[in-house]
């Protein structure tokens, strides 16, 4: 019976390292720059992690004395999406090297916003990506991607409406596969 049940779950850790999911790390570049982290389930999902700095979004700040809209600052922000790979079924046709995909997904991000002194403000909030990407037929990826933020920013003595579709939404991903 141990025999068995050796063989069994020799054989169930050999199909789980024999479909191994795809990994890249590296770096996103832009308005917002920081590394990239992606982890595929199969060949249809992922999951991206970010991290970084770049130019802060809008927030709206009503409060007595400060009513109006802020834009810029610099920030520190993360975010998580999970993405659907060529969704709808919709593929690039074959190339002989290398594959084109796309990718919708939806997450969240949140960070810190530096203002000026007194707008300094945290945000949280929803997340969404739209890329595209090529995986070339040695380990490297490239992709671009827009990655827009909606959610509310909070400060000492207010909460306001946060956006964030230019400073952090466009960027060029290098990323090494592995």
């Amino acid at each position: 019976m141990k025999k068995y049940l050796l063989i069994a779950v020799m054989a169930i850790v050999s199909v789980a390292f024999a479909t191994a999911q795809p990994r890249a790390i590296g770096g996103r570049l832009g308005a917002f720059d920081g590394v990239s982290y992606q982890h595929g389930f199969g060949d249809s999902n992922m999951l991206e992690v970010e991290a970084g700095w770049g130019w802060g979004g809008c927030v709206s700040d009503f409060r007595e004395g400060h009513r109006g809209w802020y834009w810029g600052g610099h920030s520190v922000q993360a975010a998580v999406t999970y993405d659907w790979i060529d969704p709808f079924g919709a593929t690039f046709p074959a190339m002989p090297k290398g594959e084109w995909h796309w990718y919708l997904g939806v997450g969240g991000a949140g960070g810190f916003n530096f203002h000026g002194h007194e707008n300094n403000f945290g945000f949280v909030g929803a997340a969404g990506r739209c890329g595209v990407e090529y995986d070339f037929w040695f380990p490297l990826q490239l992709a671009i991607d827009f990655r827009p933020t909606l959610g509310a920013a909070f400060w000492n003595g207010g909460a306001g409406f946060y956006w964030d579709l230019w400073s952090a939404a466009f960027g060029l991903c290098v990323r090494y596969k592995f």
